[in-house]
């Protein structure tokens, strides 16, 4: 089956949110599929010099060092030591047709649409982890659309464990506590640059909760900064 396939592949995983960076090491270990967690870009680099992966998903705006940079580095990288080319999908909250082309332009292959559900991530490692002889080869570049963010009994179904939902859910809001308290603080200093920061970080969290109004407003006002 799929999992028997992964068994010696890995991915690294490059998100600056907590939440998700967990959610995603879940999700991996559930595949039986190697993998590394990382939380920006610079730490990210350091970890594909130190060893092979055959897959990259990585959010777009982190700290330190962004996905666009990463992307653009990771691709330099290749050309200069003739190695081949890993696939590169974004990560994203939003996606607007000029963050499309941005990831096109860094040198991503695809992106995906926070909150990213179990299946989904199956269809991405289908699609891009390299496939035994004689399987069909990747498609070009596309968008995988988002689905429903599951319930929270449905999570329970899937991790088979209450307290590391609950965790995660915690983790998730205490996140969104310290992007808001952060934005205020933009707004009070009138910082576009931290404003727009937390504004993506918060769309990430509140992704987590389905199609809210909130969700909707964060959206909007970031195409309007």
């Amino acid at each position: 089956g799929a999992m028997a396939q992964w068994k010696h592949l890995s991915v690294l995983i490059v998100e600056d949110h907590q939440a998700y960076r967990a959610l995603m090491g879940w999700f991996l270990q559930k595949f039986e599929v190697d993998h590394e967690l990382v939380c920006n870009g610079q730490a990210a680099l350091t970890a594909i010099a130190l060893r092979h992966f055959d897959l990259v998903i990585s959010d777009c705006r982190m700290p330190v060092l962004d996905g666009y940079s990463m992307a653009r580095e990771i691709r330099r990288r290749e050309a200069v030591h003739s190695r081949p080319r890993v696939p590169i999908i974004a990560l994203t909250a939003k996606l607007s047709a000029d963050d499309a082309r941005r990831c096109l332009e860094a040198g991503m292959d695809a992106w995906l649409l926070k909150p990213l559900t179990l299946e989904q991530l199956r269809g991405v490692l289908e699609q891009w982890l390299p496939q035994p002889p004689g399987a069909s080869t990747n498609p070009p570049a596309t968008a995988c659309a988002g689905a429903h963010w599951p319930t929270r009994a449905e999570l329970i179904r899937t991790f088979g464990d209450e307290q590391v939902v609950n965790q995660m859910l915690r983790t998730l809001v205490r996140e969104a506590e310290a992007d808001y308290a952060g934005l205020v603080q933009a707004c009070r200093i009138v910082d576009p640059h931290a404003l727009v920061d937390c504004l993506h970080r918060l769309a990430g969290s509140l992704a987590f909760f389905g199609e809210t109004e909130l969700d909707r407003c964060a959206g909007e006002l970031i195409e309007q900064v």
